[in-house]
C-alpha cells in the first residue's frame, strides 16, 4: 500500500502523461498519415520522371549509367519492364523491400495506364517509339519516418518531464511535510510554530492559514491557562477563609463575641463561591448553541426602572442619586437576559461609585435603534485596561481589593448577552470622573411613546 503523497502524486504523473503520450502518438499518426503518404506519392513522382530521363537519355550505356546519375536511387527499388514485358533494369534496395508486380499490373501500365498505390507507382514511357513501364516503390528503411520521429520526441519529453516533476514534486510537498511537523508540534502542545513560506500559490495561502490558526490557538491557551489561574485564585481565596474560620470554631479557640462574626463571613464567602459557579455556568450557557432565547414584547423603560428599584438598598446606603430619563419604549426580546444586563451595569457603576455620588440612567431611540445609557460619576477605568474590561475575570483593580466583591465574569455575560441579541455594547471613562456604558439594540423596538425632552426623575435617599 503506497501510503507517501510523494510517491501517489508522482506515480499519478507518470500515469497521466504515459496515457496522455499514447493518445497523442495515435491522434498525431492518424492526422500525419494521410498528408505524409500524399506527400511520399508526390516524391516518388517526381523521382520517376528523373529516372525515366535519365534511362531514356543513357538507355545505351546500362543501368550502371542509371545508378551513377539518379542519386535518389538509394533511397527507392525500381523495375523498368520493356514492351515483350521483360525486366530490362532492375534495382532492389534489399530482397526484403523487392518490388512485387503483378503481369495484369504490367500490362495495365504498358497499356499507357498509370498506377498509384499506397506501396508502389507505375509509369508508362516511350523509349524508341515503343512503350515501356517503369514501376518504383520508396524503400525508407535506413530513414526517419514519423512513427521513429514521434517516439523519439514522446520519449524525450517523458523523460524530461518526469525529472524536472520529480525535482519540482519535492518542491510542493516540502511545505506539507513542514505543516506535518508543525502539527505533531501542537498535538503536543507547543504552538511555538511558524512555517513563514513566502509564496504566492494555494500552497502558501495554506500556509498562512496554519500560521494563524496556530497563533489563534496558542491564545486560546492562553486564555485557558489564564481562566484555570483566575477561577483557582477566586475560589482559593473565599476556600482559605472558609477553611481557617471553620477551624477556629471547631477548636475552640474564638471567644463567644466573635463566634457570630466568624460565621457571618464563613456564611458571605459561601454565597461568594455560589456567585462565582452560578456565573460560570450561565457564561457556558450562554456560549453553547443551546443556551435559550424567548424574546417576547415588553415595556423596557419600566423593566429598567424596576432593576434600579431592586437595587434601592446598596444605591441608598452610598448616598447615591440615581437620575432616569426613560421614554416610554417597549421592545422585542429576552425580557430576563436583559434584566441581568441592566442588574450587572447598575451593580458595577454602584459598587464604583463613591459616597455622593450620582448615576445618570439614560434610554432614547431612532427608527432602528434603541440606546440605554449609564453613567456613574465614580473612579473610571484607565486608558489602558479600556480594551479588557469585557475580559472573563479582568479587573482594573489589580490588587483585588476585598472591599469591593465581584469575580470580574459580570461584564463578560453583559457582553454575550448583548452579542446573542444582535447588538454592541461601548465603554467611555475618564479616570477620576467616571464611566459610562452605552448597550445599542438594533431592529428591537415594538413601540414607543415619543418625548421630544424627556424629564430626568432623580431618585435619592
Amino acid at each position: 500500500m503506497i501510503r507517501s503523497l510523494y510517491v501517489r502524486v508522482v506515480l499519478i504523473f507518470l500515469l497521466a502523461v504515459i496515457v496522455g503520450l499514447a493518445i497523442a502518438f495515435i491522434v498525431t499518426s492518424v492526422i500525419f498519415e494521410k498528408q505524409l503518404t500524399k506527400e511520399v506519392q508526390d516524391e516518388t513522382m517526381s523521382v520517376s520522371n528523373d529516372i525515366i530521363e535519365t534511362y531514356v537519355d543513357t538507355a545505351d550505356q546500362g543501368t550502371k549509367s542509371l545508378r551513377n546519375n539518379v542519386r535518389a536511387l538509394r533511397y527507392y527499388s525500381i523495375r523498368i519492364v520493356g514492351p515483350s514485358g521483360d525486366v530490362v533494369a532492375y534495382r532492389a534496395r534489399n530482397t526484403i523491400t523487392d518490388i512485387s508486380v503483378t503481369p495484369a499490373q504490367i500490362a495495365q501500365v504498358l497499356n499507357g495506364e498509370t498506377i498509384v498505390s499506397e506501396e508502389i507507382i507505375g509509369r508508362p514511357f516511350m523509349l524508341n517509339v515503343e512503350t515501356y513501364a517503369l514501376f518504383i516503390m520508396p524503400v525508407f528503411s535506413d530513414l526517419i519516418t514519423l512513427p521513429k520521429v514521434l517516439i523519439t520526441f514522446l520519449v524525450i519529453i517523458f523523460s524530461a518531464g518526469s525529472l524536472i516533476f520529480l525535482i519540482a514534486s519535492r518542491f510542493l510537498i516540502k511545505p506539507i511535510r513542514s505543516m506535518t511537523t508543525a502539527t505533531e508540534k501542537m498535538s503536543r502542545g507547543d504552538f511555538e510554530v511558524e512555517l513563514n513560506l513566502n509564496r504566492k500559490d494555494e500552497l502558501g495561502t495554506l500556509a498562512q492559514s496554519f500560521d494563524r490558526m496556530a497563533r489563534e490557538l496558542k491564545q486560546i491557551e492562553q486564555m485557558r491557562q489564564d481562566f484555570v489561574s483566575n477561577v483557582s485564585h477566586e475560589m482559593q481565596s473565599p476556600l482559605t477563609s472558609i477553611t481557617g474560620f471553620a477551624k477556629a470554631l471547631r477548636d475552640g479557640v474564638v471567644s463567644g463575641d466573635n463566634r457570630a462574626r466568624y460565621l457571618d463571613i464563613i456564611a458571605a464567602e459561601s454565597e461568594r463561591l455560589s456567585r462565582l459557579s452560578d456565573n460560570l455556568l450561565h457564561l457556558a450557557s450562554l456560549e453553547s448553541e443551546h443556551h435559550p432565547f424567548e424574546p417576547r414584547a415588553f415595556a423596557l423603560d419600566e423593566q429598567i426602572r424596576k432593576n434600579v428599584v431592586a437595587l434601592e438598598p446598596q444605591w441608598s446606603k452610598k448616598h447615591i442619586t440615581i437620575e432616569l430619563e426613560l421614554p416610554i419604549v417597549k421592545i422585542v426580546a429576552d425580557q430576563d437576559q436583559l434584566s441581568q444586563v441592566w442588574t450587572n451595569l447598575l451593580g458595577n457603576a454602584i459598587k464604583f461609585t463613591p459616597e455622593g455620588g450620582k448615576i445618570h440612567v439614560g434610554l432614547r431611540y431612532s427608527k432602528n435603534e434603541v440606546i440605554v445609557t449609564i453613567a456613574d460619576t465614580g473612579i473610571g477605568i484607565p486608558l489602558e485596561n479600556m480594551e479588557h474590561v469585557f475580559e472573563r475575570f479582568y479587573k482594573a483593580d489589580r490588587s483585588r481589593n476585598r472591599s469591593r466583591t465581584g469575580s470580574g465574569i459580570g461584564l463578560a455575560i453583559v457582553k454575550k448577552i448583548i452579542e446573542l441579541h444582535g447588538g454592541r455594547i461601548q465603554v467611555h471613562s475618564t479616570p477620576g470622573k467616571g464611566t459610562t456604558f452605552e448597550v445599542i439594540l438594533s431592529g428591537f423596538i415594538a413601540s414607543a411613546q415619543h418625548i421630544s425632552s424627556p424629564r430626568a426623575t432623580d431618585l435619592s435617599i
